[in-house]
């Protein structure tokens, strides 16, 4: 198939399939009048970098998963090289849930502080003296 069907197939632009192509993720393959030319396993191989940079991850660390797909292994995430990427993947997830999880802390914190804040002054202002004049 030609690039244009790829990218249709894929979801995805031919300037995306051209830079795939540029950081060696996807085969420069030429036909006999120079056109580019890919085949269902081409597909495959991007549906997997989709799906993984749908997921997050950053396009170089598709390429393990890319890598095992050639290799002939029925999925890209056969291999050890994929599987450590995916624990990379999940340590740098962990690490950011824990940086989240210490900003919530602060901003709960923050925010019960204002809530009794504004409540003194709630309070204050039900006690100060009022002058009612022309009564």
């Amino acid at each position: 198939m030609r690039i244009g069907e790829l990218a249709d197939r894929a979801g995805t632009t031919t300037r995306t399939l051209r830079y795939y192509e540029s950081r060696g993720l996807l085969p420069a393959r030429r036909g006999g009048n120079g056109y580019r030319t890919y085949d269902e396993d081409d597909l495959r191989a991007l549906r997997q970098i989709r799906t993984l940079q749908d997921f997050g991850f950053e396009l170089e660390e598709t390429r393990p998963f890319v890598e095992c797909l050639r290799a002939g292994h029925p999925e890209g995430d056969s291999c050890p090289a994929s599987l450590a990427v995916y624990r990379s993947k999940l340590a740098e997830l962990d690490a950011l849930i824990g940086e989240l999880s210490a900003v919530r802390e602060k901003v709960g914190a923050q925010l019960v502080r204002a809530e009794q804040a504004m409540n003194a002054l709630a309070v204050e202002e039900e006690s100060a003296p009022r002058c009612e004049l022309g009564e």
